[in-house]
Parts: C-alpha cells; sequence; structure tokens
C-alpha cells in the first residue's frame, strides 16, 4: 500500500451521482433536483457504508455551494449556530450533520429558523429511524429518504472497480477466486467490504495474490474486536446481542449488552430493540414481556447511565429466560404479502360503516352479527374479504400460552381456519 494513502472506501468515493454504485431508486430523483437548482433539506436513513456520507459530498459538489460538516457525537449548540451565521453572512450554505439521531432536542431546534428561511441546506444522515429521533418540527422540514444496503451484484462491481481504476491496487496482481466470504462478512456495507478487500490484499506477501473465503474469514477474525459505534462492529455487536436473546441465552445477551455500554452505546438505541424483539420474538407467548420491555425503555429515557445499566440488564434477563415465539411477526409478514398481491380487495358490505342513509340503502352494515349479542360473545361470521375467505395469517407458537389460544380458536372456529 502507498504510504499515507487514504484507505480504499476513500479513495472510491466518487464524484457525482453518476458514478456511484447502489442506491438507483435515489438517483433521478436527486438529479432532478439538482437540475433544478431547487435542494431541499434532506434526512438520509440507512445502515452504515451505503452512501450517506458520499451523497451528501455530491450533492455540495454539483451545487456548488459551501459545504460545512460537523458530528453529532461532538459538535454542539455552538458548533451549529457558528456555521449558519456564516452562512447568514455569506451564501446559502449545506450543513452535513452526521449521525443526527444523536443531536437533543436543543440542538436539532438550534437548525430549525435556518432550514425554514433558507439560510441552509440540512442534509442529516441517520442509522436510526428519524420518526424516533429527529423532532417532528425539523422532520416536517426535509424529506427523509431510505438507503438501501448495496445488493451483491453492486459489491462486485465495486471490487471490479476496485481492481481496474484504483490507484494502488490496480498496479498488483490480483485474482479472485471467492468472493462468499466478502459478501457474507461485508453484509451490504460498501465500506465494511472494500475494508476486508483491502485487508486481504495487504495480508499476503505473494506476487500473485489470490483471494479466498479462507484468507477473508482469517483476515476478519484478526481484527480487533472493539466497539465502533460508528461502523460494522455496532451492528455486529447488536446482531449478537439480539441473537443471544432470541436464542434464550441471558449469559451472552449480559455480555454483549456490556460491550455496547462500554462502547457509549446509547441507552434508547439498546432499550429499542429489546421493545422490539419483545414483540417480535416472544409475542404472545408471554405478552408480558412487552410491558417489561417498554417500562424498561421508558425508565432508561428518566435515569439515563449509569444506573440504567441495572434496568437494561433485567430487562434483557427476562427477555431471555422468557418463553418464545414469532407468530404476530410471521402474521402480519404473511398478512402485507397477501395485500401486495391481491390489492385494495372490497370489504363486505356487512362490515362497512353506515352514517348515512344513502350507505344504508346500498347495503351497508346489512346483516352484521353484533358478537355480543351471541352465547359467548361469539358468532362464526366471515370477516375476511370473500377472495380470501379462510385464509389463516396466525398459527399460535408451541408454547403453553399460545396453545391455550390455540385450543379457544378451534372451539370458537372449528376446521375453518384449521387450527
Amino acid at each position: 500500500m502507498l504510504q499515507n494513502a487514504h484507505p480504499l472506501a476513500e479513495r472510491l468515493r466518487p464524484s457525482s451521482l453518476a458514478e456511484m454504485v447502489g442506491q438507483e431508486h435515489l438517483k433521478g430523483i436527486l438529479t432532478r433536483a439538482l437540475k433544478s437548482g431547487a435542494v431541499p433539506s434532506l434526512i438520509f436513513w440507512g445502515p452504515p457504508g451505503v452512501g450517506k456520507t458520499t451523497i451528501a459530498n455530491i450533492i455540495a459538489n454539483e451545487a456548488k455551494l459551501p459545504f460545512y460538516t460537523l458530528s453529532a457525537i461532538s459538535a454542539g449548540v455552538k458548533d451549529v449556530r457558528d456555521v449558519i451565521q456564516r452562512a447568514k453572512m455569506g451564501t446559502k450554505s449545506i450543513l452535513f450533520i452526521d449521525e443526527i439521531h444523536r443531536f437533543n432536542k436543543s440542538q436539532q431546534d438550534a437548525l430549525l429558523g435556518a432550514v425554514e428561511k433558507g439560510y441552509i441546506i440540512l442534509i442529516g444522515a441517520t442509522t436510526e429511524n428519524p420518526s424516533f429521533e429527529v423532532n417532528s418540527a425539523l422532520l416536517s422540514r426535509c424529506q427523509v429518504y431510505t438507503l438501501k444496503p448495496l445488493s451483491e451484484e453492486n459489491l462486485l462491481e465495486l471490487l471490479n472497480i476496485a481492481l481496474k481504476k484504483d490507484a494502488v491496487l490496480s498496479k498488483k496482481k490480483v485474482k479472485i477466486e471467492e468472493t462468499g466470504a466478502l459478501l457474507k462478512l461485508s453484509g451490504g456495507d460498501a465500506r465494511k467490504f472494500l475494508n476486508l478487500v483491502e485487508m486481504t490484499i495487504e495480508s499476503s506477501s505473494d506476487v500473485k495474490i489470490k483471494i479466498t473465503d479462507v484468507q477473508v474469514t482469517e483476515v476478519a477474525q484478526r481484527k480487533t474486536a472493539i466497539y465502533d459505534k460508528k461502523g460494522e462492529m455496532h451492528y455486529d455487536i447488536i446482531s449478537a446481542f439480539i441473537k443471544s436473546i432470541r436464542g434464550s441465552d441471558p449469559n451472552a445477551a449480559v455480555y454483549y449488552l456490556a460491550r455496547m455500554i462500554e462502547g457509549g452505546e446509547d441507552v434508547k438505541f439498546i432499550a429499542r430493540r429489546m421493545l422490539i424483539l419483545a414483540s417480535e420474538d416472544i409475542g404472545n407467548a408471554n405478552p408480558t414481556a412487552l410491558v417489561i420491555a417498554n417500562n424498561a425503555f421508558q425508565a432508561v429515557n428518566v435515569i439515563g447511565y449509569p444506573e440504567a445499566r441495572i434496568i437494561l440488564s433485567q430487562c434483557v434477563i427476562y427477555l431471555a429466560c422468557s418463553a418464545k415465539s414469532n407468530a404476530s411477526y410471521m402474521a402480519i409478514n404473511k398478512a402485507q404479502h397477501i395485500v401486495k398481491e391481491t390489492g385494495d380487495l372490497p370489504v363486505p358490505l356487512e362490515l362497512r360503516n353506515s352514517p348515512t342513509k344513502l350507505m344504508k340503502d346500498m347495503g351497508y352494515g346489512k346483516g352484521y352479527q353484533y358478537a355480543h349479542d351471541h352465547a359467548g360473545n361469539f358468532v362464526a361470521a366471515e370477516f375476511l374479504p370473500k377472495e380470501i375467505k379462510g385464509t389463516k395469517l396466525y398459527e399460535p407458537g408451541k408454547n403453553p400460552r399460545e396453545e391455550d389460544m390455540r385450543n379457544k380458536l378451534r372451539s370458537q372456529w372449528k376446521d375453518k381456519y384449521g387450527y
């Protein structure tokens, strides 16, 4: 590697939308905005290494406006106001804020007036759902675009570009024998992918370098396992954390919790992941899990570190030791798939609202049987659209609580849904 050369991912950073690999769904929108000269304030939401910072730099380059960069980890209200003041005294500027979800309310509020009056075009990058982390006033002034992990085809295209066009790698004799480990370990993260490529090549002392799955795996395992809130380890650790809870291992779950705490991870990020897991992986096998997780989320927001670690630990252990079921998660997946496949099926007339005489005359609500008028507060009526009647979406999990639910459904619906 050339002495003092930038990392491969930085050397390959494109300078135009046309050069960018991936995010095809955004290129047309952004190209039109740049041509019209009306670039709005933007929030880019997506996992690391998918192009959020790259696109911000491209917009600044093509819009030919002053470009300022702040990191929400280290910047404060004073830094934001300094940029705004410079923009007021000069020309409209672009302010890029990395990890904008880490800005607190007062820091986000400091941006509002300047964005609204057009002194700055705000571009925020976040790995967290902006609906939760960006206040509604600021969010309403921004277009939110979701960036996707790069596909295998995208990553292989980057590999080809790196070997042919990079000033360092193009001078080496590299033969790609296998790409499975590169693709698997990078998980759609272009920066992680290119780092692995570069480290694997650097690790070889041969004149003719061969990249194999074994080499890539060995290089990845030799990397120092530090916790990086901005990079790949962030996602590796949270993945191991979730899988440990799902796998009912409280020991591993608490270990990965400690890794995140010691790494300075946002307490809300951890608590939110547990809140999702309580429904996705436990669900009705133990409905109390969602209550516990929600209470933990509220509590850590009030308490904060360092004491929040105790609350998080209690919740992690409870969730890990709980009965598990993904039945609710699978049910909504199936339902959404059917909706996408079948479109807007008409609601049965008897189930429709009938607030007007005309609607009543058209049969809206006619024949509806009120469940509470029947024994056991149940009537074996049809509620799904006729085109998909009898479709079973919910399959109770194999645990005591959901077996009770299965038996109840079987006694009510008999053979209708096959419970």
